[in-house]
């Protein structure tokens, strides 16, 4: 079995090489999955059955086309899975995890409540109501939420859609609104959309000031630029991974505002909790006292959550998010028969639901309140990172184990929500980044080629983690060192295998592909802008996304005051750009302004979704210029342009 990269000639990364072939799993990473399925908890055959219960149907592979036939989702390619038996390849635990992500159609889950998992990285509930359809979040983008919805009617009566609820402010919950429900019944009344307050500022602008770096940052954490295949992608934790689709948006026509709303749509009694600053930022729980069924949106899945993901967000609040899955627990948990999520699936029985709140709340409370405490004893987050063990009766329950978040980065993310990036230690507060300081670190450790020897028999012995860590330092110092960039990904492949965590596997995978062959053309792939979503963009949201864009040293010497009006909305604001800044302000000044910026908002999202230019926009005349026009020219001339296809694993 070949163990180690061999040497090969420093070459072009991206000239003629093979196609990309997975090293096997050594002989450290066999050990370690053999010892990780030794420590196990026993097998619950009731997890199995949960997932399986109330299946009704689905379409093969649940395969799913756009309307130009091109492939938006398939479960084809996972058929690997359908072993049993984990692979050296994959964590025994996360390979379980991947199988019953696998499970796909319609299921029944109370006499009104039916889901379709499988179709996407989330759910799509269905409540039947007395005369119309309710829909609790239509899914990532419209052909897959069309195709559950198209798979609902084929086993269940046609009815009509009278409301559609996004139980949160992420993508993956409201993006196939438009494959549900048609605006125009949105429009007329004839379909509510109910959110959480705060939904439209939360959902859209997460994916506007960070949402090039984001998209980037997110290949890594859902691997769907990965084969799949049993050395590669396998799972997303959450779902599979990301479906190829139209993502939509409509604005919602009702807000949930008070901690606790019950309302009665189309004959169903719901019971709305407000959980903000939890899993999202506007985020809810529904109970259904009917039905007795609890739905915890994205609190409560079958697995240890992120507090903050690869991809980046906010922090969240591990203590908060503890706090309402006990208050679901009061309030509701005790009566209810079913308790769901819109990942994964459902568990049934209410003692057994008893333990999994409980669990699932003292899971977020522990990890909170153990990083807290050892932050007052001065540990770093580094260092709490490795000292934090979950509890035995935590670590052997199989939803709280860390198949999407870990232990490990959730505690860095609480430890930032507290005390920020620094870790107290000096020599850290001003450190050389890695392209100025690799050099000097291969330099110290005796050059390339006695870092490779020591690295390569440090492989031998399964320290993947420390090879990975100096392979780093020797690819940022010498990023055409073919033999540096084999053993870097060789480490990180290993460490994939022995992952847990599905975003930590998918992490590692396609960082090891990416050092042996570059960023490859499928990195841009996802980054495709949503209509709905930038059109959603707040005029607001607009002049500050505006304000990342400027290159402030570029600006440094411009002094500009401009009134910026939207002729059809009839609102104008006052732009300032002074010392390389620009700021806005909603009160017009009227005196002192050098220039005067007439456009439809309907010209502005034409502009933003790329269908033309500021200045082509100028030249059709739909951008009025009165006053300094020089100066506006002077203010494009500012702006940066972002490129989503940049480095991480190399300088």
């Amino acid at each position: 079995m070949r163990s180690r990269p061999q040497p090969v000639e420093q070459e072009h990364l991206m000239s003629h090489h093979t196609p990309y072939q997975s090293l096997p799993a050594s002989a450290a990473t066999v050990s370690m999955q053999e010892r990780a399925l030794r420590e196990l908890p026993p097998d619950d055959p009731l997890e199995e059955a949960d997932a399986r219960r109330g299946f009704i149907g689905s379409i093969p592979d649940a395969e799913i086309r756009g309307a130009y036939d091109q492939l938006v989702w398939s479960l084809a390619d996972y058929r690997f899975l359908e072993e049993e038996h984990a692979p050296a390849t994959a964590h025994p635990a996360l390979w379980r995890h991947a199988r019953l992500n696998m499970l796909h159609g319609l299921f029944r889950v109370t006499e009104r409540i039916y889901q379709v998992r499988g179709f996407d990285v989330s759910n799509i509930t269905f409540i039947e109501g007395d005369s119309g359809l309710i829909v609790i979040d239509p899914l990532t983008c419209k052909e897959t939420a069309a195709a559950a919805l198209d798979l609902y009617f084929a086993h269940r009566p046609k009815r009509p859609v009278v409301a559609v609820i996004y139980s949160h402010s992420h993508a993956d919950h409201f993006g196939g609104v438009r494959g549900v429900v048609n605006e125009q019944d949105v429009i007329a009344g004839k379909t509510a959309i109910i959110a959480p307050v705060g939904f439209m500022e939360e959902a859209v602008s997460e994916n506007v000031m960070a949402g090039t770096a984001m998209a980037r940052r997110a290949q890594f954490q859902f691997g769907h630029t990965l084969a799949r295949n049993a050395c590669c992608q396998i799972d997303a934790g959450m779902g599979k991974t990301i479906p190829r689709g139209t993502i939509t948006l409509i604005t919602p026509t009702q807000l949930i505002r008070e901690m606790s709303e019950t309302h009665v749509i189309d004959g169903v009694e719901i019971v709305f909790q407000l959980t903000p600053e939890s899993e999202a930022p506007a985020e809810m729980h529904f109970y259904f006292p009917q039905e007795r069924a609890l739905n915890l949106a994205e609190n409560g899945t079958r697995s240890l959550h992120n507090l903050c993901p690869l991809r980046g967000a906010q922090v969240r609040n591990a203590q908060l998010w503890s706090r309402y899955l006990g208050e679901s627990l009061d309030r509701y948990g005790r009566d209810a028969e079913v308790v769901f999520a819109q990942h994964n699936w459902p568990t049934w029985g209410n003692k057994r639901i008893v333990h999994y709140l409980e669990a699932q709340r003292d899971l977020y409370k522990f990890l909170h309140d153990q990083t807290v405490r050892l932050m007052n004893h001065g540990l770093n987050a580094v260092e709490i990172a490795e000292q934090i063990q979950l509890p035995d009766a935590l670590l052997n329950t199989w939803h709280t184990r860390g198949y999407y978040g870990t232990v490990s980065h959730n505690v860095k993310a609480i430890y930032q929500h507290y005390l920020s990036w620094y870790d107290g230690n000096p020599s850290h507060l001003h450190a050389l980044p890695p392209e100025a300081s690799a050099p000097r670190y291969v330099e110290y450790m005796g050059g390339a080629d006695a870092i490779l020897e020591r690295a390569r028999a440090d492989f031998e012995k399964g320290e993947y983690r420390w090879v990975a860590q100096v392979m780093n330092h020797l690819v940022f110092a010498q990023p055409r060192l073919r033999e540096a960039r084999e053993l870097g990904a060789a480490a990180l492949e290993q460490m994939g295998y022995q992952a847990e965590s599905a975003t930590w596997r998918n992490a590692f995978l396609l960082g090891a592909r990416e050092l042996r062959e570059g960023r490859g053309e499928a990195s841009t792939q996802f980054g495709n802008r949503s209509r709905d979503m930038v059109c959603a963009i707040t005029e607001e949201m607009f002049f500050d996304y505006l304000a990342v864009r400027v290159d402030g040293l570029k600006a440094q010497h411009l002094k500009m005051q401009i009134d910026w009006q939207f002729t059809d909305l009839r609102r104008q604001f006052t732009l300032n750009l002074h010392h390389g800044a620009l700021t806005w302000s909603s009160c017009v000044r009227g005196e002192g302004t050098d220039l005067h910026i007439s456009m439809s908002r309907q010209t502005l999202n034409r502009i933003l979704c790329g269908e033309t230019g500021f200045k082509d926009a100028v030249a059709a005349r739909e951008i009025q210029l009165e006053g300094d026009v020089a100066l506006f020219r002077a203010l494009l001339e500012t702006l940066d342009q972002f490129n989503g296809d940049f480095n991480i694993v190399e300088p």
